[in-house]
C-alpha cells in the first residue's frame, strides 16, 4: 500500500460522496495503490451507513466505527493505528482542505521530506471570533513551548510511515498530534493554500471543544503555566512585603492609620484568588497524569472492515 488516507468523520453525511469522489480522482492521477480509512467518531446522522455502502462498492474504502464520540484527535489516532501505507495523509471530511493538494504534498515528499503539512494563507467562511482566537492561540503556543510548532496549520498533512510508527509509541491520552509530529523532528516542510468554507453541514468544534483542544496543546508541550504561577507567587509575596512594611510604618512611626477590615479583606481576597488560579493550573496537569495512569483504551471500536491482525 503506497498511500493511506485517514478521514475522521462526525456528522458529515452531506460530504461523504463528494469527498470520496475527489480523493479517488487524486489517487488515480498519482497512479498509486491506496486506501481510504474513514473513522466514524460517533456520528448521529447517516454517515456510517453511507461509508459502509461505499465500502461494498469500492474495495479501497475501509472504515472504523466507534462506539461513541471520542473526539477528533482520537479518531485520527485510531486511523494511524490501523493504516499500512508507506505514506499517510490526514484530512478532514468537511472539504475545507482541498484533496487535490495531496498531489503537490506527495510530490514534495519525494524530495526527501518525512512530513509535508499544509499551511493556511487565509480561511474562508469562519467567524471573526474563531479566526482571532486561532491566531492568538497558535502564536502563543509557539512562544511558550520548547519545540517549534508551525502556526496557521491544522492536521492536514502527509507523513512517512516512520513518523506513524513513532506516533504509535507515544502513550499519552490527551492527544495533540500536530505538536507530537513537530516534537518527533526529521525533515519537515510545508506548502501554502487558501482554506475554503465547509462544503456542507456545521462544524463539530464547539467553543468548549476548542478550549479543551487548546489546553491539551499547552499542557502537553509546555510547563510555562506552572512557571507563571511561580513568578506570580514571587510578585505577590513581594507586594505583600511592601504592604506589611507600610502597615508597620503607619502604625508605629507616622501614627496615620485607620483601624478597619477593608485593607485586610482586599489582601486576603487577592492572595486567595492567586492561590485558586495556581491550584487550577496544577490541577490540569495532575488531571492529565491521572488519565494516563488509569490507562483506559483510547477508543472502543463497534465495527470495522479492517483486519485487526494487519
Amino acid at each position: 500500500m503506497e498511500i493511506s488516507v485517514i478521514i475522521p468523520v462526525y456528522n458529515e453525511e452531506d460530504n461523504i460522496h463528494m469527498l470520496h469522489k475527489r480523493l479517488s480522482e487524486v489517487m488515480q492521477q498519482l497512479e498509486v495503490s491506496y486506501e481510504l480509512v474513514f473513522v466514524n467518531d460517533g456520528s448521529q446522522d447517516n454517515s456510517i451507513a453511507l461509508i459502509k455502502a461505499l465500502s461494498k462498492q469500492h474495495p479501497e474504502v475501509r472504515y472504523i466505527d466507534f462506539s461513541r464520540n471520542f473526539g477528533h484527535q482520537i479518531a485520527v489516532t485510531a486511523g494511524l493505528d490501523k493504516t499500512s501505507g508507506n505514506a499517510v495523509v490526514i484530512i478532514d471530511a468537511d472539504l475545507q482542505d482541498p484533496p487535490e493538494l495531496i498531489i503537490e504534498m506527495y510530490q514534495k515528499m519525494q524530495e526527501g521530506y518525512q512530513v509535508v503539512y499544509a499551511k493556511r494563507k487565509k480561511r474562508s467562511g469562519e467567524s471573526w471570533f474563531k479566526l482571532w482566537t486561532a491566531k492568538v492561540f497558535y502564536r502563543l503556543l509557539s512562544r511558550i513551548t520548547s519545540i517549534s510548532i508551525p502556526v496557521d496549520t491544522g492536521d492536514f498533512r502527509i507523513m512517512d510511515q516512520k513518523i506513524v510508527e513513532i506516533l504509535r509509541e507515544m502513550p499519552e491520552k490527551n492527544k495533540y498530534l500536530r505538536g507530537q509530529i513537530s516534537w518527533i523532528g526529521f525533515n519537515q516542510t510545508y506548502i501554502e493554500y487558501d482554506r475554503q468554507q465547509r462544503n456542507s453541514g456545521e462544524t463539530g468544534y464547539t467553543v468548549s471543544k476548542m478550549l479543551r483542544f487548546a489546553l491539551d496543546g499547552i499542557t502537553g508541550f509546555s510547563d510555562f503555566p506552572l512557571k507563571v504561577v511561580t513568578y506570580f507567587g514571587f510578585i505577590v509575596s513581594l507586594f505583600a512585603s511592601f504592604v506589611m512594611l507600610y502597615a508597620l510604618y503607619a502604625r508605629f512611626i507616622s501614627q496615620d492609620y485607620q483601624p478597619g477590615w477593608a485593607s485586610l479583606m482586599v489582601v486576603i481576597l487577592f492572595i486567595g484568588g492567586v492561590q485558586m488560579i495556581a491550584i487550577g493550573i496544577i490541577g490540569e496537569y495532575l488531571s492529565r497524569m491521572n488519565t494516563n495512569i488509569r490507562n483506559r483504551p483510547l477508543y472502543i471500536v463497534r465495527d470495522t472492515n479492517l483486519d485487526h491482525e494487519d
